[in-house]
């Protein structure tokens, strides 16, 4: 993933990051929907020029509180690392 000058916790919403300046659009996929402000801050941290290329999509289309995700994130991110090894 490419680095932002983001928050740890907003980057480790993130699960996919693709920000090709050579071929927009920029797509940040994360793993809930994330809020207004979220997506502002990463906004902030993307160039000028390539802000209106930007995408955001989410795998889970539910909106979970701090709380939940607090929770959650471990065994989420295991998850999906657990099913990429398999697919190799």
């Amino acid at each position: 993933m490419k680095k932002l000058a983001i928050s740890s916790e907003i980057e480790e919403k993130i699960y996919d990051l693709k920000l090709d300046k050579n071929q927009p659009p920029f797509l940040v996929t994360t793993y809930f929907p994330l809020d207004y402000e979220e997506k502002r801050k990463i906004l902030t941290a993307i160039e000028d020029s390539h802000k209106n290329h930007v995408k955001f999509k989410s795998i889970f289309a539910d909106n979970i509180s701090k709380e939940e995700w607090e929770k959650s994130k471990k065994q989420i991110k295991k998850k999906f690392q657990d099913e990429l090894f398999d697919i190799k």
